[in-house]
Protein backbone atom coordinates (compact mmCIF):
# COMPACT_ATOMS: atom_id res chain seq x y z
CA UNK A 1 0.00 0.00 0.00
CA UNK A 2 1.29 3.46 -0.89
CA UNK A 3 2.29 5.73 2.02
CA UNK A 4 2.37 9.53 1.79
CA UNK A 5 3.62 12.01 4.40
CA UNK A 6 2.02 15.44 4.83
CA UNK A 7 2.62 18.21 7.30
CA UNK A 8 -1.06 19.07 7.73
CA UNK A 9 -4.05 16.96 6.76
CA UNK A 10 -7.60 18.32 6.82
CA UNK A 11 -10.35 15.71 6.95
CA UNK A 12 -13.59 17.08 5.50
CA UNK A 13 -14.56 19.29 2.59
CA UNK A 14 -17.34 21.56 3.86
CA UNK A 15 -17.08 25.28 4.71
CA UNK A 16 -14.92 24.56 7.76
CA UNK A 17 -12.53 22.23 5.95
CA UNK A 18 -12.17 24.39 2.86
CA UNK A 19 -11.59 27.53 4.92
CA UNK A 20 -8.98 25.73 7.00
CA UNK A 21 -7.30 24.59 3.78
CA UNK A 22 -7.37 28.13 2.40
CA UNK A 23 -5.62 29.62 5.43
CA UNK A 24 -3.17 26.73 5.71
CA UNK A 25 -2.24 26.95 2.03
CA UNK A 26 -1.62 30.69 2.27
CA UNK A 27 0.61 29.96 5.28
CA UNK A 28 2.72 27.63 3.08
CA UNK A 29 1.76 24.52 5.05
CA UNK A 30 1.00 22.65 1.80
CA UNK A 31 -2.14 21.06 3.25
CA UNK A 32 -3.84 17.93 2.02
CA UNK A 33 -7.63 18.21 2.21
CA UNK A 34 -9.36 14.83 2.19
CA UNK A 35 -12.73 16.12 1.09
CA UNK A 36 -14.36 12.70 0.76
CA UNK A 37 -16.82 11.44 -1.81
CA UNK A 38 -19.47 13.87 -0.50
CA UNK A 39 -17.43 17.02 -0.98
CA UNK A 40 -19.10 20.27 0.01
CA UNK A 41 -20.89 19.02 3.10
CA UNK A 42 -24.45 19.84 4.10
CA UNK A 43 -24.46 22.98 1.93
CA UNK A 44 -24.68 20.78 -1.14
CA UNK A 45 -28.29 20.10 -0.05
CA UNK A 46 -29.13 23.77 0.62
CA UNK A 47 -31.07 25.94 -1.79
CA UNK A 48 -30.42 29.64 -1.20
CA UNK A 49 -28.03 30.90 1.49
CA UNK A 50 -29.07 34.44 2.38
CA UNK A 51 -26.99 35.04 5.51
CA UNK A 52 -23.45 34.49 4.25
CA UNK A 53 -21.68 37.87 4.10
CA UNK A 54 -20.95 39.34 0.69
CA UNK A 55 -23.92 37.99 -1.27
CA UNK A 56 -26.62 40.66 -1.32
CA UNK A 57 -29.02 38.51 -3.35
CA UNK A 58 -28.08 35.22 -1.70
CA UNK A 59 -26.16 32.32 -3.18
CA UNK A 60 -26.99 28.64 -3.59
CA UNK A 61 -25.18 26.24 -1.30
CA UNK A 62 -23.55 24.30 -4.15
CA UNK A 63 -22.41 27.53 -5.84
CA UNK A 64 -20.88 28.79 -2.59
CA UNK A 65 -18.99 25.54 -2.05
CA UNK A 66 -17.84 25.45 -5.67
CA UNK A 67 -16.42 28.97 -5.38
CA UNK A 68 -14.66 28.19 -2.10
CA UNK A 69 -13.23 24.97 -3.52
CA UNK A 70 -11.83 26.83 -6.54
CA UNK A 71 -10.27 29.40 -4.21
CA UNK A 72 -8.64 26.63 -2.18
CA UNK A 73 -7.19 25.04 -5.31
CA UNK A 74 -5.85 28.38 -6.48
CA UNK A 75 -3.54 28.53 -3.45
CA UNK A 76 -2.23 25.03 -3.97
CA UNK A 77 -4.22 22.82 -1.62
CA UNK A 78 -4.13 19.18 -2.67
CA UNK A 79 -7.70 17.84 -2.73
CA UNK A 80 -8.43 14.15 -2.38
CA UNK A 81 -11.94 12.83 -3.12
CA UNK A 82 -11.74 9.71 -0.96
CA UNK A 83 -13.21 8.69 2.38
CA UNK A 84 -11.05 7.87 5.38
CA UNK A 85 -11.61 4.27 6.44
CA UNK A 86 -9.37 4.02 9.53
CA UNK A 87 -7.33 6.38 11.68
CA UNK A 88 -4.72 6.05 14.40
CA UNK A 89 -4.17 9.07 16.63
CA UNK A 90 -2.29 7.10 19.31
CA UNK A 91 0.97 7.20 17.36
CA UNK A 92 2.93 9.96 15.69
CA UNK A 93 2.89 10.71 12.86
CA UNK A 94 -0.86 10.26 12.84
CA UNK A 95 -2.03 7.65 10.34
CA UNK A 96 -5.11 7.77 8.13
CA UNK A 97 -6.01 4.80 5.96
CA UNK A 98 -7.91 5.25 2.70
CA UNK A 99 -8.60 2.88 -0.17
CA UNK A 100 -5.16 1.85 -1.42
CA UNK A 101 -3.37 4.61 0.47
CA UNK A 102 -1.99 5.43 3.93
CA UNK A 103 -1.51 9.09 4.88
CA UNK A 104 0.92 10.08 7.62
CA UNK A 105 0.27 13.52 9.10
CA UNK A 106 2.19 15.77 11.48
CA UNK A 107 -1.05 17.58 12.38
CA UNK A 108 -4.72 16.93 11.62
CA UNK A 109 -7.79 19.15 11.42
CA UNK A 110 -11.09 17.29 11.81
CA UNK A 111 -13.86 19.02 9.86
CA UNK A 112 -16.09 16.13 8.82
CA UNK A 113 -19.26 18.10 9.56
CA UNK A 114 -22.59 16.48 10.25
CA UNK A 115 -24.83 13.95 8.51
CA UNK A 116 -28.59 13.85 8.15
CA UNK A 117 -30.56 12.19 10.93
CA UNK A 118 -33.02 9.49 9.93
CA UNK A 119 -36.48 8.63 11.17
CA UNK A 120 -35.32 5.13 12.05
CA UNK A 121 -38.18 3.32 10.31
CA UNK A 122 -37.66 0.07 8.35
CA UNK A 123 -39.83 1.54 5.59
CA UNK A 124 -37.47 4.52 5.39
CA UNK A 125 -34.59 2.23 4.57
CA UNK A 126 -36.67 0.16 2.13
CA UNK A 127 -37.92 3.19 0.19
CA UNK A 128 -34.80 5.34 0.19
CA UNK A 129 -34.30 6.29 -3.44
CA UNK A 130 -37.90 5.35 -4.21
CA UNK A 131 -39.51 8.49 -2.85
CA UNK A 132 -37.59 8.89 0.42
CA UNK A 133 -34.93 11.57 0.09
CA UNK A 134 -32.84 13.97 2.15
CA UNK A 135 -31.47 16.45 -0.37
CA UNK A 136 -33.71 18.71 -2.43
CA UNK A 137 -30.78 19.97 -4.48
CA UNK A 138 -29.95 16.37 -5.37
CA UNK A 139 -33.38 14.78 -5.80
CA UNK A 140 -35.96 17.57 -5.98
CA UNK A 141 -36.27 17.43 -9.76
CA UNK A 142 -37.78 13.93 -9.52
CA UNK A 143 -40.85 15.37 -7.78
CA UNK A 144 -41.96 17.94 -10.32
CA UNK A 145 -45.73 18.37 -10.11
CA UNK A 146 -46.00 15.95 -7.16
CA UNK A 147 -47.40 16.21 -3.64
CA UNK A 148 -44.45 15.97 -1.27
CA UNK A 149 -43.96 15.96 2.50
CA UNK A 150 -41.08 17.56 4.38
CA UNK A 151 -40.64 16.08 7.86
CA UNK A 152 -39.07 18.48 10.36
CA UNK A 153 -39.52 21.83 12.04
CA UNK A 154 -36.17 23.60 11.91
CA UNK A 155 -34.57 26.07 9.51
CA UNK A 156 -33.36 23.26 7.25
CA UNK A 157 -36.91 21.90 6.93
CA UNK A 158 -38.22 25.34 5.95
CA UNK A 159 -35.41 25.76 3.47
CA UNK A 160 -36.16 22.36 1.93
CA UNK A 161 -39.88 23.18 1.76
CA UNK A 162 -39.24 26.46 -0.04
CA UNK A 163 -36.87 24.83 -2.51
CA UNK A 164 -39.45 22.12 -3.22
CA UNK A 165 -42.23 24.69 -3.60
CA UNK A 166 -40.61 25.73 -6.88
CA UNK A 167 -40.79 22.18 -8.19
CA UNK A 168 -43.62 20.23 -6.57
CA UNK A 169 -47.35 20.82 -6.94
CA UNK A 170 -47.85 20.87 -3.17
CA UNK A 171 -45.50 20.74 -0.19
CA UNK A 172 -46.68 19.78 3.30
CA UNK A 173 -44.41 20.32 6.30
CA UNK A 174 -45.03 17.64 8.93
CA UNK A 175 -43.82 18.55 12.43
CA UNK A 176 -44.17 16.66 15.69
CA UNK A 177 -44.71 19.75 17.86
CA UNK A 178 -47.03 22.75 17.78
CA UNK A 179 -44.11 25.18 17.79
CA UNK A 180 -41.38 25.21 15.19
CA UNK A 181 -37.68 25.17 16.03
CA UNK A 182 -37.05 27.28 12.94
CA UNK A 183 -36.39 30.99 13.21
CA UNK A 184 -39.47 33.15 12.77
CA UNK A 185 -38.29 34.68 9.51
CA UNK A 186 -37.78 31.25 7.94
CA UNK A 187 -41.30 30.19 8.93
CA UNK A 188 -42.67 33.42 7.43
CA UNK A 189 -40.78 32.79 4.21
CA UNK A 190 -42.25 29.29 3.99
CA UNK A 191 -45.79 30.47 4.74
CA UNK A 192 -45.52 33.00 1.92
CA UNK A 193 -45.55 30.17 -0.62
CA UNK A 194 -49.10 29.37 -1.65
CA UNK A 195 -48.36 25.69 -2.21
CA UNK A 196 -46.74 25.15 1.22
CA UNK A 197 -48.93 24.03 4.13
CA UNK A 198 -48.33 22.56 7.60
CA UNK A 199 -49.47 19.51 9.57
CA UNK A 200 -48.75 19.65 13.33
CA UNK A 201 -48.42 18.13 15.81
CA UNK A 202 -48.03 14.89 13.87
CA UNK A 203 -45.38 12.16 14.00
CA UNK A 204 -44.56 9.77 11.18
CA UNK A 205 -45.40 6.20 12.19
CA UNK A 206 -44.66 4.60 8.84
CA UNK A 207 -43.89 5.38 5.21
CA UNK A 208 -46.43 3.69 2.99
CA UNK A 209 -45.65 2.16 -0.39
CA UNK A 210 -43.31 -0.80 0.06
CA UNK A 211 -45.59 -3.06 -1.98
CA UNK A 212 -45.54 -0.59 -4.88
CA UNK A 213 -41.79 0.05 -4.45
CA UNK A 214 -42.48 3.77 -4.25
CA UNK A 215 -43.75 6.19 -1.61
CA UNK A 216 -47.54 6.53 -1.71
CA UNK A 217 -48.15 8.16 1.66
CA UNK A 218 -47.32 8.59 5.34
CA UNK A 219 -49.10 7.03 8.29
CA UNK A 220 -49.33 9.92 10.73
CA UNK A 221 -50.21 10.05 14.42
CA UNK A 222 -51.97 13.14 15.81
CA UNK A 223 -50.07 13.80 19.03
CA UNK A 224 -52.97 15.47 20.87
CA UNK A 225 -55.56 12.77 20.24
CA UNK A 226 -53.47 9.71 19.37
CA UNK A 227 -55.53 9.09 16.24
CA UNK A 228 -53.78 7.85 13.11
CA UNK A 229 -54.47 8.18 9.40
CA UNK A 230 -52.67 7.73 6.08
CA UNK A 231 -51.95 10.97 4.23
CA UNK A 232 -51.22 10.51 0.50
CA UNK A 233 -47.83 11.71 -0.75
CA UNK A 234 -45.65 11.01 -3.76
CA UNK A 235 -42.46 11.52 -1.79
CA UNK A 236 -40.99 12.55 1.54
CA UNK A 237 -37.92 14.59 2.39
CA UNK A 238 -36.57 13.91 5.88
CA UNK A 239 -35.17 17.08 7.44
CA UNK A 240 -34.91 16.49 11.19
CA UNK A 241 -31.40 17.69 11.80
CA UNK A 242 -27.93 16.25 11.73
CA UNK A 243 -25.41 14.52 13.97
CA UNK A 244 -21.64 15.09 13.94
CA UNK A 245 -19.72 12.70 11.71
CA UNK A 246 -17.12 11.89 14.35
CA UNK A 247 -17.46 8.10 14.74
CA UNK A 248 -13.93 7.41 13.46
CA UNK A 249 -12.43 9.92 15.89
CA UNK A 250 -14.40 9.16 19.05
CA UNK A 251 -12.10 6.33 20.25
CA UNK A 252 -9.21 8.81 20.34
CA UNK A 253 -10.73 12.22 21.12
CA UNK A 254 -12.81 13.46 24.05
CA UNK A 255 -16.44 14.05 23.07
CA UNK A 256 -19.88 14.49 24.61
CA UNK A 257 -22.70 11.95 24.66
CA UNK A 258 -23.92 13.13 21.25
CA UNK A 259 -20.53 12.76 19.60
CA UNK A 260 -19.49 16.43 19.48
CA UNK A 261 -15.74 16.74 19.97
CA UNK A 262 -14.31 18.54 22.98
CA UNK A 263 -12.02 21.50 22.28
CA UNK A 264 -9.98 23.50 24.74
CA UNK A 265 -11.67 26.81 25.66
CA UNK A 266 -10.54 29.61 23.40
CA UNK A 267 -9.02 27.29 20.81
CA UNK A 268 -9.75 24.44 18.41
CA UNK A 269 -7.31 22.01 20.05
CA UNK A 270 -8.83 18.62 20.87
CA UNK A 271 -7.76 16.30 23.67
CA UNK A 272 -4.83 15.07 21.54
CA UNK A 273 -2.03 17.55 20.86
CA UNK A 274 -1.72 18.22 17.15
CA UNK A 275 -5.35 17.37 16.35
CA UNK A 276 -7.81 20.22 15.88
CA UNK A 277 -11.56 20.37 15.32
CA UNK A 278 -13.44 22.81 13.09
CA UNK A 279 -17.11 23.37 12.32
CA UNK A 280 -20.08 21.22 13.20
CA UNK A 281 -17.96 18.40 14.66
CA UNK A 282 -17.71 20.47 17.84
CA UNK A 283 -20.24 23.29 17.42
CA UNK A 284 -23.66 22.21 18.66
CA UNK A 285 -24.83 25.75 19.43
CA UNK A 286 -24.53 27.95 16.33
CA UNK A 287 -24.08 25.53 13.41
CA UNK A 288 -24.04 28.26 10.76
CA UNK A 289 -22.07 28.47 7.53
CA UNK A 290 -20.25 31.59 8.65
CA UNK A 291 -19.34 30.15 12.06
CA UNK A 292 -18.12 26.93 10.43
CA UNK A 293 -15.92 28.95 8.09
CA UNK A 294 -14.66 31.04 11.03
CA UNK A 295 -13.91 27.86 12.96
CA UNK A 296 -11.93 26.54 9.99
CA UNK A 297 -9.87 29.73 10.00
CA UNK A 298 -9.21 29.31 13.73
CA UNK A 299 -8.16 25.68 13.32
CA UNK A 300 -5.71 26.53 10.55
CA UNK A 301 -4.16 29.34 12.61
CA UNK A 302 -3.95 27.06 15.65
CA UNK A 303 -2.34 24.30 13.59
CA UNK A 304 0.13 26.75 12.02
CA UNK A 305 1.21 28.03 15.44
CA UNK A 306 1.38 24.52 16.87
CA UNK A 307 3.62 23.33 14.05
CA UNK A 308 5.64 26.53 14.17
CA UNK A 309 6.45 26.16 17.86
CA UNK A 310 7.95 22.78 17.05
CA UNK A 311 9.99 23.99 14.09
CA UNK A 312 10.41 21.78 11.05
CA UNK A 313 8.87 18.39 11.72
CA UNK A 314 11.39 15.69 10.96
CA UNK A 315 11.78 12.03 11.78
CA UNK A 316 14.32 13.04 14.43
CA UNK A 317 11.60 14.79 16.41
CA UNK A 318 9.44 11.70 16.75
CA UNK A 319 10.42 11.26 20.39
CA UNK A 320 9.34 14.80 21.24
CA UNK A 321 6.07 14.22 19.41
CA UNK A 322 5.48 11.01 21.38
CA UNK A 323 5.94 13.02 24.58
CA UNK A 324 3.43 15.61 23.40
CA UNK A 325 0.90 12.91 22.57
CA UNK A 326 1.40 11.29 25.95
CA UNK A 327 0.68 14.56 27.73
CA UNK A 328 -2.45 15.00 25.60
CA UNK A 329 -3.71 11.54 26.56
CA UNK A 330 -3.00 12.18 30.25
CA UNK A 331 -5.03 15.40 30.03
CA UNK A 332 -7.91 13.53 28.46
CA UNK A 333 -7.87 10.96 31.27
CA UNK A 334 -7.77 13.68 33.90
CA UNK A 335 -10.82 15.42 32.40
CA UNK A 336 -12.71 12.14 32.22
Amino acid sequence: MNVERHRLVIVGGGPAGYTAALYAARANLNPLCIEGYSAGGVLMTTGVVENYPGFADGVSGPDLMSALRQQVERFGTVLLAKDVKEIDLDTWPFRLTLAGLVIEADAVIVSTGATAKRLGLPSEDALEGYGVAYCVACDGAFFEGKRVAVVGGGDSAMDQAMALAKIAREVVVVHRREDFRATEIMVEYARAHENVSFLRPYTVQDIVGQDERRVTGLRLRQERTGSEHVEPFDGVFVSIGHHPATELFQPFLDHDDKGYLWVAPGSTMTSVDGVFAAGDVHDHVYRQVVTAAGSGCMAALDAERWLGRRGGWTAGKAAAADSILARGRQGAVARA
